[in-house]
């Protein structure tokens, strides 16, 4: 599997790349047809390859053998329902399907949430201390990168204390009932949806980048779109985490090119930078909140941590994990804001890349793009996870070990990265993209919604018992800061959107001019 979607992923960019770049955008429409066509066909094509790799998924160890022979007396055949999807009994596939989806320690934890979150949210920094200064700059990073680390242990708190919540939604009928779970599971899936067009559009923005704008960017987001829709396919976080890795190198390579090529550019510079400790003079709410936005975009990790917390087979080790990456997570976007900006002052850009001269922009874009596809895919498949969990919920295609799973799969895939990218296309233009999922999203998964967590599962007693007083205060500040992001946060990036396309300062939606 992992050959044929090399091959497909390589014959798409092989396509795009060999364009000239003189081409007329108006010609490119077969390129455009052809790639959807791929993106939207993609689940028939693949199921031509499901059985023999079905054969294999499906095929009963040794040691479960006995037990489908010791079972097999007990009942009418191996097939659920009679339908013939189903290969061996089905307590023999319920077992496989555990055992598959519980390998994640909190190592593996740790990069996959690494891959999920340390990516896009890197790359928005800079801009934002160009905004808010160095001093305002620093201090939001950090103090919001310990939030974070807070809040997402009391995620873990509830994962453990109601061990049946696999997904944010489930959380969310633990405080509110049905309206809980449907309201917070529409979230769930928007954010993560927004999350992959976001990814989308940051790959369209690389091949421009890395083509001069060879042809039309449609085309580049169709293309971004199919290799995202690919590496969703693979199912379980585990499988993801290896990729992970490559992520991790791959972002960290990224930003140290782009930190030494301005840092050189710095050097050789006749002119003093324009860096500031404070806030720009001309400031205005709208320019401050999209920037305090974009921060909060990049400690967005709450968002998956029940998801990924289900398949840990010690699920009380995620401390270590939060721990390991919040840190980590405040290191790296204090660094890379505070030292990029330094360097470029406030002519730097977003995403940070472009800031590192043409030459070097197109080598740090060609580098960063394991992990601008690989942690778009995982969010993906976090998505995908949910739905199609829901829907087979008390059914054995819900392990994706079967035609009926893989099938369903593909198409949901399809489909998740079909929306991701109209998103991606709709709101073309990279901060305040990130600022309208901060703001609808992330205030809730990542800052008010653990608050109520905490005031109504895990909070012992009276808010105003001595044991508790601490805990009430910080959580009810916890609480305010998701509401002040959620409504001043919606209105500056509207109101930004808004005067942006009446200046025309961004490209029209759909259109194949240059992002």
């Amino acid at each position: 599997m992992g050959r044929f979607i090399s091959f497909i992923i390589a014959s798409c960019v092989v396509k795009i790349s060999v364009v000239p770049p003189s081409i007329d955008p108006s010609s490119t429409s077969h390129l455009i047809s052809s790639c959807f066509c791929t993106l939207v066909c993609v689940p028939y094509h693949v199921t031509s390859f499901l059985p023999k790799y079905l054969a294999t998924m499906s095929t009963i160890h040794p040691e479960s053998e006995s037990h489908s022979e010791k079972s097999s007396t007990n009942k009418k055949g191996g097939n659920l329902s009679g339908d013939g999807l189903f290969v061996g009994d089905v307590e023999t596939l319920e077992a496989q399907g555990t055992a598959h989806f519980s390998r994640l320690g909190w190592k593996r934890l740790t990069v996959v949430l690494l891959v999920e979150a340390i990516a896009l949210g890197a790359l928005s920094i800079p801009s934002a201390f160009a905004t808010l200064g160095m001093v305002a700059g620093v201090i939001t990073t950090v103090g919001l990168g310990l939030v974070a680390i807070y809040t997402s242990y009391v995620v873990g708190q509830v994962k453990l204390k109601f061990p049946e919540v696999a997904h944010y939604a489930d959380a969310g009928r633990l405080i509110w009932g049905r309206f809980g779970y449907e309201l917070i599971g529409a979230m769930f899936a928007l954010e993560l949806t927004f999350l992959v067009g976001s990814h989308c559009l940051t790959g369209a923005i690389a091949f421009g980048n890395l083509t001069e704008n060879g042809t039309c960017s449609l085309v580049f987001g169709v293309v971004s779109a199919v290799i995202l829709l690919f590496l969703a396919i693979p199912p379980s976080f585990a499988d993801v985490a290896i990729l992970g890795y490559i992520d991790f190198v791959s972002i960290m390579a990224a930003i140290g090119i782009t930190v030494i090529a301005t840092g050189i550019t710095y050097g050789k510079s006749t002119h003093v930078v324009d860096w500031s400790a404070w806030p720009k003079d001309d400031i205005s709410f709208v320019d401050a909140f999209i920037a305090i936005t974009n921060i909060v975009f990049a400690y967005s990790f709450a968002v998956c941590q029940f998801s990924f917390m289900d398949e840990m087979h010690t699920p009380k080790d995620y401390v270590k994990s939060i721990w390991s990456l919040g840190l980590i997570e405040i290191f790296i976007y204090t660094l890379t804001g505070s030292l990029i900006y330094a360097f470029v002052g406030q002519d730097v850009s977003s995403p940070a890349l472009l800031s590192a001269g043409n030459l070097m922009a197109k080598i740090a874009f060609g580098v960063a793009l394991p992990v601008i596809f690989i942690s778009g895919s995982i969010n993906g498949t976090v998505v995908a996870r949910y739905i199609h969990g829901r829907i087979y919920k008390n059914s054995v295609v819900r392990f994706i070990n079967t035609k009926k799973g893989w099938t369903t799969w593909l198409a949901l895939i399809a489909v998740i990265t079909i929306v991701a990218w109209v998103i991606a296309e709709a709101i073309p233009f990279f901060g305040d993209l990130l600022g309208i999922m901060s703001a609808l999203f992330i205030s809730g998964f990542t800052f008010y919604f653990p608050a109520i967590f905490w005031f109504q599962l895990i909070k012992e007693g009276k808010w105003y018992e001595k044991k508790n007083l601490f805990l009430s205060f910080v959580n009810a500040i916890v609480f305010l800061i998701g509401m002040v992001v959620l409504v001043a946060g919606t209105y500056s990036t509207v109101v930004d959107i808004k005067r942006q396309y009446t200046e025309g300062t961004v490209r029209g939606a759909f259109t194949c001019a240059p992002l």
